[in-house]
């Protein structure tokens, strides 16, 4: 079925799908809730058996089936969700001060334990059983541009406020003491494994190794040494990437789905050159697929079998400053052959061949899209506002008609 994106407007309601004229790419509704969202592009919000997706609404969390479209909610009321479970049917989530997890055949919820004062999780490792997040220390929390984030820990709020450069310049600077903690799943335990004065966010597990832990040094990216990785258990703490130039950027960084890739976007300098950089954990090895200013993305995914990239693009306000850059992209990546010298410390280049899949020029960019791939890979799922509400859509990576 395709219908008129036109029509669906002037009706006030809508569309279930349409092919994008611009592209020849199906897109879909996915969520009927007016404010629903899928989780922040880096975050797991699938089921183990690849079947459902986990999203939130202004009432709770519900869960969809990718197959039927049928949806129904497993948590009751305003929570905030982490991920869904790698190992089992659940899904995990922060309410009143205490982590939780919540069955999603049954709905049944199961209360954690207590989250330290002033203190935060965000990701769930491989087997479920550790929890992970930060707090700051003593009596030291504060507001910073009228928002207070918790043990300095990302709140993945639907719209980005408009003071947050300001913010995050203040909060870097602050300089505030930071413990980075583990919570046992089964006990509810606490065990510290980091101390800075740096300001310490975006904890992610890695999706297949459960005792390695990603996180960055927040703040404003020319000012901070941003991705690392680290043990459970406090050791090898690892810099990721080491700057080369001034105003070199690098950022907004997740894992490929078998964990042996760190993935994040990279700018040397800010602003003027673009890349999606790779790095080894086993090996230290490097990759860098050239982006085209106008493909440049907010954010970036990668395919569970490594085949294809996507991204969420950007409008003219953001770093790229792109003059055609409002499109949901997927990108097949292509090595470029060395015939040169032979050096296993060099970056391996490579570019990107680029499918625009969504005309998102009615999309106001202060709601980030957040792209992942289904499970499959047959889908790019994003979360829109380009018909007034947020909604969750998610366009087919096959061309409609084809074969797929």
């Amino acid at each position: 079925m395709t219908l008129s994106v036109g029509i669906a407007l002037a009706a006030g309601e809508p569309p279930r799908e349409w092919v994008d004229p611009d592209t020849g790419h199906r897109v879909v509704r996915l969520t009927d809730e007016p404010n629903s969202a899928s989780l922040y592009f880096n975050q797991n919000g699938y089921t183990p058996d690849g079947k459902r997706m986990v999203y939130t609404t202004p009432d709770g969390v519900s869960v969809l089936d990718l197959a039927t479209r049928a949806s129904r909610r497993i948590v009751d009321g305003r929570v905030r969700l982490l991920e869904a479970g790698r190992r089992n049917a659940r899904v995990y989530y922060v309410k009143d001060g205490a982590a939780w997890w919540a069955e999603i055949d049954s709905g049944a919820a199961h209360r954690i334990g207590a989250l330290p004062p002033r203190g935060s999780v965000s990701t769930v490792n491989a087997d479920e059983t550790l929890l992970a997040g930060t707090y700051i220390e003593g009596t030291a929390g504060q507001d910073f541009g009228g928002q207070r984030l918790a043990g300095g820990a990302q709140v993945h709020a639907l719209d980005q406020p408009k003071n947050k450069g300001q913010m995050m310049e203040e909060r870097w600077a602050a300089r505030l003491p930071m413990a980075m903690f583990t919570m046992n799943v089964n006990t509810g335990d606490i065990r510290v494994i980091h101390r800075s004065r740096d300001w310490l966010n975006h904890l992610l597990f890695s999706p297949a190794d459960p005792t390695l832990l990603m996180f960055c040094h927040e703040g404003p990216w020319h000012k901070v040494d941003r991705i690392w990785t680290i043990r459970t258990d406090g050791t090898q703490l690892t810099k990721v990437h080491a700057r080369t130039m001034a105003m070199e950027i690098f950022g907004h960084e997740f894992w490929s789905a078998d964990g042996k890739t760190i993935w994040y976007d990279l700018q040397t300098p800010r602003g003027e050159d673009f890349w999606v950089a790779g790095y080894s954990v086993d090996t230290h090895a490097r990759m860098w697929y050239h982006v085209q200013r106008n493909e440049w993305s907010i954010h970036f995914n990668v395919s569970r079998d490594g085949k294809l990239f996507c991204g969420d693009g950007g409008d003219p306000g953001q770093v790229a400053h792109a003059p055609d850059g409002e499109w949901i992209y997927q990108f097949e990546p292509e090595l470029v052959p060395n015939r040169g010298v032979q050096n296993a410390g060099f970056v391996q280049p490579g570019v990107f061949r680029t499918e625009k899949l969504v005309n998102m020029s009615r999309h106001q960019y202060r709601l980030e899209p957040n792209v992942s791939f289904t499970p499959d890979g047959k889908w790019v799922v994003f979360r829109s506002n380009m018909f007034g509400p947020t909604y969750v859509f998610a366009a087919e990576v096959a061309k409609a008609g084809s074969v797929r």
